[in-house]
């Protein structure tokens, strides 16, 4: 298995060698949001209005994290099921996005947007939120307060573990694993 260390924001040079199954190490700013900051985010482009940040070269994550227990910075933050992000994401990469954050599989045109405009898509595992949040060093609500925890946040992490689920080519690690 090979091992990256990327820091955000990401460029096309950064994830164009990275492969399905490999292991990375992401630190930097990254943001979170789900389903309702999505529908939000494709209101203010219908009305064009600019997004809670500059969406190029970014990653989301597809997290809505539990509030914080004292001593921490944000509470777990365990992957949301991706393909409900679908319909949005890829005209988040058209605008730029480099990368998202999730669990499970994605469709069709998603992993032709990650071949055309030059994105990935990282997997973090489910079923570990209370030691994906010890990677978060800094959480700022960003966007969209009135979601609670579908807020849009900025992160600041360091060394989040993630595997390569989609690569620049589409390769598909969910592919991979119903075919053996």
């Amino acid at each position: 298995m090979r091992v990256f260390k990327l820091k955000t924001p990401l460029k096309e040079e950064d994830v164009i060698d990275l492969r399905a199954g490999d292991r990375v190490y992401l630190s930097g700013k990254i943001y979170t949001a789900r389903d309702m900051a999505h529908r939000r985010f494709m209101e203010a482009i219908e009305r064009g209005e600019d997004l809670p940040f500059d969406i190029k070269d970014q990653v989301i994550f597809y997290v809505g994290p539990a509030p914080a227990k004292p001593g921490y910075v944000i509470g777990p933050c365990g992957p949301t099921t991706s393909y409900r992000m679908d319909k949005y994401t890829p005209i988040l990469h058209k605008l730029g996005l480099r990368g998202t954050i999730g669990k499970g599989m994605r469709g069709k045109e998603v992993k032709e947007a990650l071949k055309k405009y030059k994105g990935v898509y990282f997997v973090a595992t489910g079923g570990v939120a209370a030691l994906l949040c010890k990677k978060v060093k800094s959480s700022r609500i960003i966007a969209y307060e009135d979601l609670g925890t579908e807020a849009v946040r900025e992160l600041e992490v360091e060394d989040l573990p993630l595997f390569v689920g989609i690569d620049t080519r589409g390769n598909d690690i969910y592919e991979k694993a119903l075919e053996s």
